[in-house]
């Protein structure tokens, strides 16, 4: 039976986790450009059940 190659997951996984954060970052740079343009995206700072 053949040894696991240990640190071809290890870099499987870290790409993925760059991925991840790459995609995370993109899609808040796409929101941050929406709020410039004068497109509100999400409430970020709603006072909702604060009071």
């Amino acid at each position: 039976m053949a040894k696991p190659n240990y640190n071809f997951e290890k870099r499987q996984r870290e790409i993925a986790k760059k991925k991840k954060k790459e995609e995370k970052l993109a899609k808040k740079h796409a929101a941050k450009a929406d709020t410039a343009t004068g497109e509100p995206a999400a409430p970020s700072g709603s006072s909702v059940g604060s009071g």
